[in-house]
């Protein structure tokens, strides 16, 4: 048997139709029944479409919102590391700062023993002083070397002249007594000839003994005027012997003056060498100097101090003592997959969320580096080999922050940070 409910439940519409067919007016509250559930069936079909269009906005927002950057959690704080290393050999006396220490630019980190350097300076002081000492008077001899070598050539000159002006007088005088021997020696044959007559003549009677005794004195006149010739031709002849030999003489002192040029030349060589020595004495003077002064090791740049130096310590050149941080230049280098680089580039604005101070950060897109990080690395990926694996490779990217941004100077070196990068 039916449920007597189910029935009356059944039995309710058709009573109703039945009643509506008939004309009889239904109750007024089943009329109200049924506008209400027509009002909530209405309501909840505006609500399901609005649901639907808010869901629809909001997706769409969100979608716009999420398509608008490029994010990445591989990112760190990047900046400068100056190593400050000693440009000498020596002991440290004294270390001016210790870790973690702010310097400004041009303060005094270390301090190396200088009294070597000092001497080394002294010592290039005294060569430099002897070295300008021998220059100037190379310097000196110079002009008065050029002087006298002139004056000695044309003295030479005019002395050689005179010889063979003496040679030509000698040999006039050497022609002279020649001629007059050659006359002497006639006249001699004569009076010796007259003497020998006037003696037969005066064996025979023939003439007085006055004139034969003037014939004997005439002869023996003659042979002593010929004996004197003989010794002015000999006289001579010395005298000419002399004469050449004075050419040779001045012929030879005229050679010898005429290599004064060379000696000259010489003497400026000498005088440009000793130059030289006094340049090079004073580059070593001023290298005396310039390792004086590296005994002083003071900080290129403002930034913190990470010590690598104590007192004692004997250090050599390209020995790192002190690394200075430049924390007021920072930036941030974030390596982004190689399909994220799309729509990024250069001036883009970027958002940095920084994980030790849970603050953002207002930057730029500066730059994007001209390799993967993988070629950088000590072992770069050899893809040639055949066994390859293609794996989505990162890009550094330089992102420099807005001006002011780091004006209180948090950010430190390898800190982790999340950039957006909006490329919308």
């Amino acid at each position: 048997m039916p449920d007597e409910t189910q029935v009356d439940r059944v039995d309710a519409p058709t009573a109703n139709v039945s009643a509506t067919a008939t004309g009889a007016m239904p109750s007024p509250n089943l009329v109200q029944e049924r506008e209400q559930a027509t009002t909530k069936r209405s309501r909840f079909h505006w609500f399901l479409l609005g649901g639907a269009i808010v869901l629809t906005i909001v997706g769409f927002f969100l979608w716009r919102y999420m398509d608008s950057y490029e994010d990445t959690d591989d990112a760190q704080v990047d900046g400068h590391i100056n190593n400050v290393s000693a440009r000498i050999a020596g002991y440290v006396l004294k270390v001016n700062v210790d870790d973690n220490q702010y310097v400004d630019k041009g303060a005094v980190l270390a301090e190396i023993d200088p009294r070597d350097y000092q001497v080394a300076v002294e010592k290039a002081k005294a060569d430099l002083a002897d070295a300008e000492a021998t220059a100037r008077a190379m310097n000196l001899n110079v002009p008065v070397q050029t002087i006298g070598t002139t004056s000695q050539v044309s003295s030479s000159e005019a002395d050689l002249e005179s010889a063979e002006a003496g040679v030509a007088a000698a040999q006039e005088q050497l022609d002279s007594a020649r001629a007059q021997l050659t006359q002497a020696e006639a006249n001699n044959t004569r009076a010796q000839q007259d003497a020998a007559r006037w003696g037969a003549l005066i064996a025979k009677g023939e003439v007085s003994q006055q004139v034969f005794d003037q014939a004997q004195a005439a002869a023996k006149a003659n042979a002593a005027a010929v004996d004197s010739a003989r010794a002015a031709v000999s006289a001579a002849q010395q005298q000419v012997s002399q004469a050449k030999s004075h050419v040779n003489a001045a012929q030879a002192a005229l050679q010898y003056s005429r290599t004064g040029p060379q000696q000259v030349q010489a003497t400026q060589a000498r005088a440009r060498a000793a130059i030289a020595a006094v340049q090079q004495k004073q580059a070593a003077l001023d290298q005396a100097l310039l390792d004086l002064q590296y005994c002083t090791v003071s900080a290129p740049v403002a930034g913190v101090v990470n010590k690598h130096v104590e007192v004692g310590m004997n250090v050599q050149p390209g020995q790192t003592l002190v690394a200075v941080v430049q924390i007021d230049d920072v930036w941030i280098t974030a390596n982004f997959k190689e399909t994220q680089l799309n729509r990024m580039k250069v001036g883009q604005p970027v958002t940095i969320r920084v994980d030790a101070f849970g603050r953002d950060y207002q930057g730029k897109v500066e730059s994007l580096a001209g390799a993967t990080g993988a070629q950088f690395s000590l072992l770069p990926p050899e893809n040639a080999t055949g066994n390859y694996v293609k794996v989505v490779q990162r890009v550094p990217v330089k992102i420099v922050l807005d001006p002011n941004q780091n004006k209180d100077h948090l950010l430190r070196l390898g800190m982790s940070v999340e950039p957006k990068v909006w490329v919308k």
